[in-house]
Protein backbone atom coordinates (compact mmCIF):
# COMPACT_ATOMS: atom_id res chain seq x y z
CA UNK A 1 0.00 0.00 0.00
CA UNK A 2 1.36 3.41 -1.01
CA UNK A 3 -0.06 5.84 1.58
CA UNK A 4 -2.38 8.42 0.00
CA UNK A 5 -5.33 10.24 1.52
CA UNK A 6 -7.79 12.21 -0.59
CA UNK A 7 -8.51 15.17 1.63
CA UNK A 8 -11.17 16.72 -0.62
CA UNK A 9 -12.45 16.90 -4.20
CA UNK A 10 -14.22 19.51 -6.29
CA UNK A 11 -15.54 20.10 -9.78
CA UNK A 12 -16.55 22.88 -12.16
CA UNK A 13 -18.68 23.00 -15.28
CA UNK A 14 -19.23 25.74 -17.86
CA UNK A 15 -22.52 27.60 -17.67
CA UNK A 16 -23.83 26.51 -21.07
CA UNK A 17 -25.71 23.20 -20.98
CA UNK A 18 -26.09 21.63 -24.44
CA UNK A 19 -28.92 19.13 -24.74
CA UNK A 20 -29.02 16.36 -27.31
CA UNK A 21 -32.39 17.73 -28.42
CA UNK A 22 -30.68 21.03 -29.19
CA UNK A 23 -28.10 19.24 -31.30
CA UNK A 24 -30.82 17.36 -33.18
CA UNK A 25 -32.05 20.70 -34.46
CA UNK A 26 -28.57 22.09 -35.13
CA UNK A 27 -27.58 19.07 -37.19
CA UNK A 28 -30.92 18.61 -38.95
CA UNK A 29 -31.58 15.21 -37.38
CA UNK A 30 -34.84 13.62 -36.27
CA UNK A 31 -35.75 14.23 -32.62
CA UNK A 32 -33.93 11.78 -30.38
CA UNK A 33 -31.23 10.85 -32.89
CA UNK A 34 -28.30 12.52 -31.12
CA UNK A 35 -29.19 10.95 -27.77
CA UNK A 36 -29.59 7.55 -29.44
CA UNK A 37 -26.21 7.84 -31.18
CA UNK A 38 -24.27 9.38 -28.32
CA UNK A 39 -26.05 8.14 -25.20
CA UNK A 40 -25.77 11.68 -23.81
CA UNK A 41 -28.81 13.57 -22.48
CA UNK A 42 -26.84 16.78 -22.02
CA UNK A 43 -23.27 17.99 -21.75
CA UNK A 44 -21.65 21.36 -20.97
CA UNK A 45 -19.70 23.44 -23.49
CA UNK A 46 -17.53 26.44 -22.69
CA UNK A 47 -18.27 29.83 -24.22
CA UNK A 48 -15.73 31.80 -26.22
CA UNK A 49 -14.89 33.90 -23.16
CA UNK A 50 -14.25 30.89 -20.92
CA UNK A 51 -10.74 29.57 -20.34
CA UNK A 52 -9.51 26.12 -19.48
CA UNK A 53 -7.29 27.41 -16.67
CA UNK A 54 -10.22 29.43 -15.28
CA UNK A 55 -12.39 26.32 -15.15
CA UNK A 56 -9.55 24.38 -13.50
CA UNK A 57 -9.09 27.12 -10.92
CA UNK A 58 -12.83 27.03 -10.13
CA UNK A 59 -12.68 23.26 -9.55
CA UNK A 60 -9.68 23.65 -7.27
CA UNK A 61 -11.35 26.45 -5.29
CA UNK A 62 -14.38 24.16 -4.89
CA UNK A 63 -12.15 21.37 -3.53
CA UNK A 64 -10.46 23.75 -1.09
CA UNK A 65 -13.82 25.09 0.12
CA UNK A 66 -15.33 21.61 0.60
CA UNK A 67 -12.30 20.39 2.55
CA UNK A 68 -11.62 23.58 4.49
CA UNK A 69 -8.14 23.62 2.95
CA UNK A 70 -6.13 26.83 3.15
CA UNK A 71 -4.51 27.70 -0.20
CA UNK A 72 -1.20 28.42 1.55
CA UNK A 73 -1.09 24.81 2.84
CA UNK A 74 -0.76 23.36 -0.67
CA UNK A 75 2.87 22.64 -1.57
CA UNK A 76 2.53 21.62 -5.23
CA UNK A 77 0.06 21.89 -8.11
CA UNK A 78 -0.15 19.24 -10.82
CA UNK A 79 -2.27 19.92 -13.90
CA UNK A 80 -3.41 16.73 -15.64
CA UNK A 81 -5.19 18.08 -18.73
CA UNK A 82 -5.41 15.91 -21.83
CA UNK A 83 -4.94 18.92 -24.13
CA UNK A 84 -2.96 21.89 -22.83
CA UNK A 85 -4.32 25.42 -22.87
CA UNK A 86 -1.39 26.33 -25.13
CA UNK A 87 1.84 24.69 -26.28
CA UNK A 88 4.00 26.76 -23.90
CA UNK A 89 4.05 27.48 -20.99
CA UNK A 90 2.44 24.77 -18.91
CA UNK A 91 -1.26 24.85 -18.11
CA UNK A 92 -0.38 24.50 -14.42
CA UNK A 93 1.33 27.89 -14.29
CA UNK A 94 -1.85 29.50 -15.64
CA UNK A 95 -3.98 27.97 -12.85
CA UNK A 96 -1.95 29.09 -9.81
CA UNK A 97 -3.05 32.73 -9.66
CA UNK A 98 -6.80 32.40 -10.41
CA UNK A 99 -7.00 29.49 -7.94
CA UNK A 100 -5.65 31.75 -5.21
CA UNK A 101 -2.58 29.61 -4.58
CA UNK A 102 0.72 30.90 -3.27
CA UNK A 103 2.78 32.74 -5.88
CA UNK A 104 6.16 31.04 -6.24
CA UNK A 105 4.92 27.53 -5.48
CA UNK A 106 5.97 24.71 -7.87
CA UNK A 107 3.48 23.77 -10.58
CA UNK A 108 3.82 21.44 -13.55
CA UNK A 109 1.83 19.38 -16.05
CA UNK A 110 1.39 15.61 -16.34
CA UNK A 111 -0.11 14.47 -19.64
CA UNK A 112 -1.54 11.00 -20.14
CA UNK A 113 -4.55 12.06 -22.24
CA UNK A 114 -7.81 10.82 -20.67
CA UNK A 115 -5.86 9.07 -17.90
CA UNK A 116 -3.97 12.17 -16.78
CA UNK A 117 -5.63 12.21 -13.35
CA UNK A 118 -4.67 8.60 -12.70
CA UNK A 119 -1.06 9.26 -13.76
CA UNK A 120 -0.94 12.41 -11.62
CA UNK A 121 -2.13 10.41 -8.58
CA UNK A 122 0.78 8.02 -9.12
CA UNK A 123 3.25 10.91 -9.36
CA UNK A 124 1.77 12.65 -6.32
CA UNK A 125 1.85 9.47 -4.21
CA UNK A 126 5.53 8.98 -4.98
CA UNK A 127 6.40 12.59 -4.15
CA UNK A 128 4.45 12.46 -0.90
CA UNK A 129 6.09 9.18 0.08
CA UNK A 130 9.52 10.72 -0.53
CA UNK A 131 8.75 13.55 1.87
CA UNK A 132 9.35 16.20 -0.79
CA UNK A 133 5.82 17.58 -0.33
CA UNK A 134 3.14 17.42 2.35
CA UNK A 135 0.00 18.38 0.42
CA UNK A 136 -0.57 18.31 -3.36
CA UNK A 137 -3.41 19.62 -5.50
CA UNK A 138 -4.25 17.78 -8.72
CA UNK A 139 -6.62 19.31 -11.26
CA UNK A 140 -7.75 17.95 -14.62
CA UNK A 141 -9.51 20.26 -17.06
CA UNK A 142 -10.39 19.98 -20.73
CA UNK A 143 -12.40 22.01 -23.23
CA UNK A 144 -13.11 19.27 -25.74
CA UNK A 145 -15.69 21.44 -27.49
CA UNK A 146 -12.91 23.68 -28.84
CA UNK A 147 -11.60 20.84 -31.00
CA UNK A 148 -14.78 19.17 -32.25
CA UNK A 149 -15.19 18.40 -35.93
CA UNK A 150 -18.95 18.54 -36.46
CA UNK A 151 -18.49 16.65 -39.75
CA UNK A 152 -17.55 13.60 -37.66
CA UNK A 153 -20.68 12.81 -35.58
CA UNK A 154 -19.10 9.74 -33.98
CA UNK A 155 -16.60 11.96 -32.17
CA UNK A 156 -18.36 15.31 -31.93
CA UNK A 157 -21.54 14.23 -30.15
CA UNK A 158 -20.05 12.51 -27.11
CA UNK A 159 -17.83 15.21 -25.61
CA UNK A 160 -18.40 17.71 -22.83
CA UNK A 161 -16.20 20.26 -21.09
CA UNK A 162 -15.33 20.31 -17.40
CA UNK A 163 -12.74 20.27 -14.65
CA UNK A 164 -12.26 18.38 -11.40
CA UNK A 165 -9.69 18.53 -8.63
CA UNK A 166 -8.43 16.49 -5.71
CA UNK A 167 -6.24 17.55 -2.81
CA UNK A 168 -4.10 14.71 -1.47
CA UNK A 169 -1.77 14.01 1.46
CA UNK A 170 0.34 11.06 2.56
CA UNK A 171 -2.33 10.26 5.14
CA UNK A 172 -2.58 7.58 7.82
CA UNK A 173 -1.95 3.88 7.28
CA UNK A 174 -4.72 1.78 5.82
CA UNK A 175 -5.65 4.13 2.98
CA UNK A 176 -3.83 4.67 -0.28
CA UNK A 177 -2.94 2.99 -3.56
CA UNK A 178 -3.20 -0.79 -3.27
CA UNK A 179 -2.45 -1.45 -6.95
CA UNK A 180 -1.61 0.65 -10.00
CA UNK A 181 -0.74 0.00 -13.61
CA UNK A 182 -0.35 1.84 -16.93
CA UNK A 183 0.30 0.12 -20.25
CA UNK A 184 0.79 1.82 -23.64
CA UNK A 185 0.20 0.20 -27.04
CA UNK A 186 1.50 2.67 -29.66
CA UNK A 187 -0.08 0.83 -32.60
CA UNK A 188 -3.17 2.83 -31.67
CA UNK A 189 -1.47 6.23 -31.51
CA UNK A 190 -3.04 7.53 -34.76
CA UNK A 191 -6.59 6.39 -33.97
CA UNK A 192 -7.34 9.13 -31.45
CA UNK A 193 -5.46 12.40 -31.98
CA UNK A 194 -5.21 16.15 -32.44
CA UNK A 195 -2.27 16.55 -34.80
CA UNK A 196 -1.54 20.27 -34.37
CA UNK A 197 -0.34 22.11 -31.28
CA UNK A 198 3.20 20.77 -31.16
CA UNK A 199 6.22 20.39 -33.43
CA UNK A 200 4.75 17.71 -35.69
CA UNK A 201 2.26 19.93 -37.54
CA UNK A 202 2.81 23.68 -37.71
CA UNK A 203 3.04 26.41 -40.39
CA UNK A 204 6.70 25.63 -41.15
CA UNK A 205 6.32 21.92 -41.84
CA UNK A 206 2.77 21.87 -43.12
CA UNK A 207 -0.56 22.51 -41.43
CA UNK A 208 -4.19 21.97 -42.39
CA UNK A 209 -7.19 23.48 -40.56
CA UNK A 210 -8.35 19.94 -39.74
CA UNK A 211 -5.10 19.29 -37.85
CA UNK A 212 -6.45 21.46 -35.03
CA UNK A 213 -9.55 19.27 -34.67
CA UNK A 214 -10.04 15.98 -32.85
CA UNK A 215 -10.01 12.87 -35.02
CA UNK A 216 -10.98 9.39 -33.86
CA UNK A 217 -11.41 5.92 -35.32
CA UNK A 218 -13.66 4.71 -32.54
CA UNK A 219 -14.14 1.17 -33.81
CA UNK A 220 -10.40 0.44 -33.95
CA UNK A 221 -9.77 2.04 -30.54
CA UNK A 222 -12.61 0.05 -28.99
CA UNK A 223 -11.50 -3.24 -30.56
CA UNK A 224 -7.91 -2.85 -29.37
CA UNK A 225 -8.86 -1.76 -25.84
CA UNK A 226 -11.52 -4.46 -25.45
CA UNK A 227 -9.12 -7.18 -26.56
CA UNK A 228 -6.50 -6.11 -24.01
CA UNK A 229 -8.68 -5.36 -20.99
CA UNK A 230 -9.01 -8.84 -19.46
CA UNK A 231 -5.26 -9.43 -19.43
CA UNK A 232 -4.62 -5.91 -18.19
CA UNK A 233 -6.92 -6.35 -15.21
CA UNK A 234 -5.28 -9.65 -14.32
CA UNK A 235 -1.88 -7.94 -14.28
CA UNK A 236 -3.26 -4.99 -12.28
CA UNK A 237 -4.66 -7.18 -9.48
CA UNK A 238 -1.82 -9.71 -9.49
CA UNK A 239 -0.07 -9.77 -6.12
CA UNK A 240 -2.22 -6.96 -4.69
CA UNK A 241 -4.41 -9.11 -2.47
CA UNK A 242 -7.49 -7.61 -4.11
CA UNK A 243 -10.01 -8.86 -6.67
CA UNK A 244 -12.47 -7.13 -8.95
CA UNK A 245 -15.46 -8.59 -7.09
CA UNK A 246 -14.18 -7.02 -3.85
CA UNK A 247 -14.42 -3.48 -5.18
CA UNK A 248 -17.07 -1.29 -3.56
CA UNK A 249 -17.17 0.90 -6.66
CA UNK A 250 -15.72 0.97 -10.16
CA UNK A 251 -15.05 4.48 -11.47
CA UNK A 252 -14.30 4.28 -15.20
CA UNK A 253 -13.23 6.94 -17.65
CA UNK A 254 -16.57 8.00 -19.15
CA UNK A 255 -15.41 7.31 -22.71
CA UNK A 256 -18.66 6.48 -24.51
CA UNK A 257 -22.04 4.83 -24.05
CA UNK A 258 -20.75 1.72 -25.85
CA UNK A 259 -17.57 1.44 -23.79
CA UNK A 260 -19.44 1.86 -20.50
CA UNK A 261 -22.01 -0.78 -21.44
CA UNK A 262 -19.32 -3.18 -22.66
CA UNK A 263 -17.25 -2.70 -19.50
CA UNK A 264 -20.19 -3.44 -17.23
CA UNK A 265 -21.25 -6.57 -19.13
CA UNK A 266 -17.79 -7.95 -19.92
CA UNK A 267 -16.52 -7.61 -16.35
CA UNK A 268 -19.82 -8.44 -14.66
CA UNK A 269 -19.90 -5.22 -12.66
CA UNK A 270 -23.16 -4.75 -10.73
CA UNK A 271 -25.09 -1.66 -11.79
CA UNK A 272 -24.94 -0.18 -8.29
CA UNK A 273 -21.14 -0.53 -8.23
CA UNK A 274 -20.48 1.25 -11.54
CA UNK A 275 -20.19 5.03 -11.26
CA UNK A 276 -21.77 6.27 -14.48
CA UNK A 277 -22.18 10.04 -15.01
CA UNK A 278 -21.78 9.87 -18.79
CA UNK A 279 -25.37 10.67 -19.79
CA UNK A 280 -25.24 14.12 -18.15
CA UNK A 281 -21.60 15.01 -18.66
CA UNK A 282 -20.43 13.21 -21.78
CA UNK A 283 -16.77 12.35 -22.25
CA UNK A 284 -14.80 15.11 -20.48
CA UNK A 285 -11.37 13.77 -21.51
CA UNK A 286 -9.00 14.04 -18.50
CA UNK A 287 -11.74 15.50 -16.28
CA UNK A 288 -13.98 12.40 -16.58
CA UNK A 289 -12.28 10.22 -13.98
CA UNK A 290 -11.93 12.84 -11.23
CA UNK A 291 -15.44 14.21 -11.89
CA UNK A 292 -16.93 10.71 -11.55
CA UNK A 293 -14.88 10.10 -8.39
CA UNK A 294 -16.05 13.44 -6.97
CA UNK A 295 -19.69 12.55 -7.69
CA UNK A 296 -19.26 9.14 -6.01
CA UNK A 297 -17.82 10.78 -2.89
CA UNK A 298 -20.41 13.56 -2.73
CA UNK A 299 -23.34 11.15 -3.12
CA UNK A 300 -21.79 8.90 -0.45
CA UNK A 301 -21.53 5.93 -2.78
CA UNK A 302 -17.98 5.65 -1.46
CA UNK A 303 -16.42 6.82 1.79
CA UNK A 304 -13.63 6.06 4.26
CA UNK A 305 -12.52 2.46 3.89
CA UNK A 306 -14.14 1.96 0.48
CA UNK A 307 -12.17 0.07 -2.16
CA UNK A 308 -12.44 1.89 -5.48
CA UNK A 309 -11.18 0.81 -8.88
CA UNK A 310 -10.25 3.67 -11.24
CA UNK A 311 -10.12 2.29 -14.77
CA UNK A 312 -9.96 3.47 -18.36
CA UNK A 313 -8.25 3.83 -21.69
CA UNK A 314 -6.72 6.86 -23.36
CA UNK A 315 -5.19 8.02 -26.61
CA UNK A 316 -1.83 6.42 -27.21
CA UNK A 317 -3.38 3.77 -26.80
CA UNK A 318 -2.96 3.59 -23.04
CA UNK A 319 -4.77 1.42 -20.50
CA UNK A 320 -4.74 2.46 -16.86
CA UNK A 321 -6.05 1.17 -13.57
CA UNK A 322 -5.67 1.91 -9.88
CA UNK A 323 -7.13 0.35 -6.74
CA UNK A 324 -7.67 3.09 -4.15
CA UNK A 325 -8.58 2.43 -0.55
CA UNK A 326 -10.20 5.63 0.70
Amino acid sequence: MIPLHILSTGKALPDHCVTSAELDGRLGLRPGQVEKKSGVVHRFHAGNDDSQSGLAAAALRDAMARGGVAPASIDLLISASGVAEQALPSTACRIVEPAGLRIGMPAFDVNASCLGFLAALQVAAGLLASGAYRRIAIVASDLASRGLDWNEPEASLIFGDGAAAAIVEAGPGGCGIAAQRLETYPQGKAWCEVRAGGTRRNPRVGLLPSDHLFSMDGKRVFKLAAGLMDGFLARLFEGSGHRLDQMDAVVPHQASHLSMSHLRKRLGIPADALVDIYARHGNQVSASLPTALHEAIQTRRVGPGSRVLLLGSAAGLTLGGMVLVL
